[in-house]
């Protein structure tokens, strides 16, 4: 392959690809079979291809999209055409009418998020479609499957149209066979030739395959996405903690697509699975309550009533405020909120506390007052061992995601 890309060799990719492309398998499907399908045209673990669609939906929604489309224009293995195409009336397929008219409407709400979902929406199509095109481009020689009979439409005398396939007629034979060079028996040419002896050929030594790097390539941009995330955070306000999810995963899916040709990337499964379920819980989990743009752990141990910020955030990570270096006497307020992680608070144990704990996904343990499950919140007033008097705080302790600590002593 040449190292520019001529204009011809991508449309003649392009229209091979959708010549041959993949047919969805009645086994192994988990939906509607468009992994397993790709996994089978181009000899990959189906696993990958399906985490690779997981990482493309966390880009607003495009590996929806292209799944989308997958069940609709790809045919199964037992059908003539594709669903769209039967909707076309250009064939035959076994999804029913209606289910195809669903898809098809389905698809409006998709492209709505393509129209609206910015910068990763696009890239997350982009990276779905460059990788679809690079697999078929280095794979699309493997496991091609039959051509489908030709469909071609007949009218009978009544006036009816009749749908049939045709087959090429069979070429009828121009001199004599191998087994007759003399001509001596032109009566059987049509007979198939005899079938010649097996002989037995040892197999080939197998061959050891170079290490692939792909794995520890796509971490090291994780890593340097990661780290240049974190050094614009401070001036671009973009870099959020979704936004830095979705690019990390977007870059591992892209890993395992390459990977699924190469070798070496399936290890990159046990980071984009836990890394999709934590976007998953992030963009439905309403996060407008919180306004901090930080991303990492934060820990504070103020000595003074002073010293006290009146808020601790991070969108990603752990806020540790320890309060128990406070003097005995004075008043203080302080509210603490984490997007995804940890929000824990140690108060002294004489303190008179008024706390309002809240996680709308996860757990909290608030002065003792425990709690898991969603949208759960709980105002809690304590006075300590001493009764009242003393040191007075008031706390509003919240996690989007994650888990919410108070802890006296």
């Amino acid at each position: 392959m040449s190292g520019n890309l001529s204009t011809a060799g991508v449309e003649e990719t392009l229209k091979d690809f959708w010549a041959s492309r993949p047919r969805r398998p009645q086994a192994g499907r988990k939906i509607a079979g468009v992994a397993a399908g790709i996994g089978e045209r181009y000899r990959i673990d189906p696993v990958i291809v399906r985490i690779a669609f997981v990482a493309m939906a966390l880009c607003n929604g495009a590996g929806f999209l292209i799944y989308l489309l997958g069940w609709l224009w790809l045919a199964q293995s037992d059908d003539q055409v594709s669903p769209a195409e039967a909707l076309l009336g250009r064939g035959r397929s076994s999804t029913p009418t209606p289910l195809t008219i669903l898809l098809g409407l389905a698809v409006f709400p998709a492209t709505g998020f393509f129209v609206d979902g910015g910068f990763t929406m696009v890239a997350g199509v982009l990276l779905s479609v460059g990788g679809v095109y690079l697999l078929h481009r280095n794979r699309g020689a493997l496991n091609r499957p039959a051509p489908t009979p030709e469909v071609t439409m007949d009218q009978s005398a009544d006036g009816r149209t009749d749908r049939h396939a045709t087959v090429p007629p069979t070429a009828t034979p121009s001199g004599p066979p191998a087994w007759d060079p003399l001509g001596a028996a032109p009566f059987a040419w049509d007979l198939p030739e005899p079938t010649p002896a097996v002989v037995y050929e040892p197999p080939p030594p197998p061959v050891r395959r170079r290490r692939s790097r792909v794995g520890k390539v796509t971490f090291g941009l994780v890593m340097l996405v990661v780290a240049g995330s974190a050094i614009a955070s401070d001036s671009a306000a973009w870099f959020t903690a979704p936004h830095v999810l979705g690019l990390v995963v977007a870059v591992l899916g892209l890993g395992l697509v390459v990977g699924a040709f190469r070798g070496g990337a399936r290890g990159l499964i046990w980071l984009v699975v836990p890394l999709a379920l934590a976007g998953v819980g992030m963009t439905s989990i309403d996060g407008s309550s919180f306004g901090s743009e930080r991303i990492g752990d934060y820990r504070d141990t103020p000595t003074s009533i002073e010293q006290v910020q009146p808020r601790y955030d991070t969108n990603a990570g752990e806020v540790v405020v320890d309060l128990r270096e406070l003097p005995t006497t004075g008043s203080v307020r302080t509210t603490v909120e984490v997007g995804v992680g940890t929000a824990q608070v140690f108060v002294p144990e004489n303190a008179d506390v008024t706390v309002t704990c809240a996680a709308e996904l996860g757990s909290f343990d608030c002065l003792d007052h425990k709690q898991d499950g969603a949208d759960r919140e709980q105002r809690v007033v304590d006075s300590g061992a001493d009764g009242p008097g003393g040191l007075k705080i008031e706390l509003d302790v919240r996690a989007g995601v994650g888990e919410v600590m108070v802890t006296r002593g």
